[in-house]
């Protein structure tokens, strides 16, 4: 574990838990920067130092396009110390609080339960599939981290809301509303820009945990949910229903971008969910991503109005981008992207479906000739 680390605010110097690495920003006069947005949020970025480049040009688009109006802070997480270097210019492209926090070891290594010989035989086997990031340890644990740690960070214990953040993400379009102000005021839990179908070959066993899990604990499906979104002509699921069927067609909210409650993933339901998946072992004998994980549960746990599809938010995650197809949202000059260049009619994207069972009659805007 590693031990307690100086954090310099001013001229002082105070020593913090393992998992703080520096507090707020320096500011003029020794003065933190005052918010503006009311809700108690954050823009999170998992992130290496490595990686510095790519998460200021984040979050250059990010302040430019909506966090200038509203300064809320930013959280960094590495499960290495930041350097100096990130933290400095981190530091300096953000308009609000800056705060830098230490993984838990222990949440970023393989559990004792896990067989490691059948772990290294499946990454063999998948290697030799082609199968993306089969050989990578990191990002199994990145994919475990981001499905059932990041929000018990003691950096987020103050927060209720959080707007997940990638390094070499691109954002199309400007922003002038509090978007978690947004989530709360119309009482969704959970926001997306895209929707896509995961790699079968990574998730096997995912579903048939996932329906084991809710004949194990009924109580925590939610009428009116999102079932019909994930399995083929299949009715949401009705008050009193206590098991779910069908296969699963893949489709799931891309987790690299969330505006979401993060009192939904600290809910008894989500922690006995995520537990259960880790006791199972598919992060590491497969490759369980957080993308699906999140999504069955937000769409099995929660009714589907709670469920927000930020359809004006212009967004890119390479390969793939979306850009709000309306025209006003472009004469207007507030999104700068090729109305042809978007994700909504790619064979591989999912959002036409969700708009047909969310009830959306037009989730694009304006359909292109």
């Amino acid at each position: 574990m590693v031990t307690d680390i100086a954090a310099r605010n001013g001229s002082s110097v105070r020593y913090l838990p393992h998992w703080v690495q520096q507090v707020p920003r320096r500011h003029t006069k020794d003065k933190a920067p005052e918010q503006i947005g009311k809700e108690k949020a954050t823009l999170i970025m998992l992130v290496r130092n490595r990686e510095l480049n790519d998460a200021l040009k984040s979050m250059r688009a990010m302040e430019d396009r909506f966090n200038r109006k509203f300064r809320y802070p930013w959280t960094f997480l590495n499960d290495e110390p930041f350097t100096q270097d990130f933290i400095n210019y981190t530091t300096g492209m953000a308009s609000g609080n800056t705060y830098y926090g230490l993984i838990n070891k222990d949440q970023w290594s393989i559990p004792h339960h896990i067989d490691q010989d059948k772990v290294k035989a499946n990454m063999e086997t998948m290697v030799s599939k082609n199968v993306i990031y089969a050989g990578s340890m990191s990002y199994r644990h990145m994919c475990r981290y981001n499905s059932g740690f990041f929000y018990r960070h003691p950096l987020l214990a103050n927060f209720q809301w959080y707007w997940r953040v990638e390094p070499g993400v691109d954002y199309f379009c400007d922003i002038d509303y509090d978007v978690f102000e947004y989530m709360r005021v119309h009482d969704k839990v959970y926001g997306f820009v895209m929707a896509m179908y995961e790699y079968l070959v990574t998730i096997e066993t995912l579903w048939d945990s996932t329906k084991e899990f809710i004949k194990k604990h009924p109580q925590y499906l939610a009428s009116d949910n999102s079932l019909d979104f994930f399995v083929d002509n299949h009715p949401p699921t009705k008050s009193g229903e206590k098991e779910i069927t069908g296969n699963y067609n893949l489709c799931h909210f891309w987790s690299n971008f969330e505006i979401a409650s993060l009192d939904f993933w600290r809910s008894q339901a989500y922690q006995d969910y995520f537990s259960y998946l880790d006791s199972e072992g598919g992060f590491f004998y497969e490759r369980w991503g957080d993308a699906p994980i999140h999504s069955l549960a937000v769409g099995l746990f929660l009714p589907k109005t709670k469920i927000h599809h930020f359809g004006d938010i212009g967004y890119r995650h390479p390969p793939y981008s979306r850009c709000p197809q309306d025209v006003e949202s472009h004469q207007s000059g507030r999104c700068f992207c090729s109305r042809r260049d978007h994700f909504d009619d790619d064979g591989y994207s999912c959002l036409p479906r969700w708009w047909n069972v969310a009830g959306q009659s037009v989730g694009a805007g304006i359909k292109l000739d």
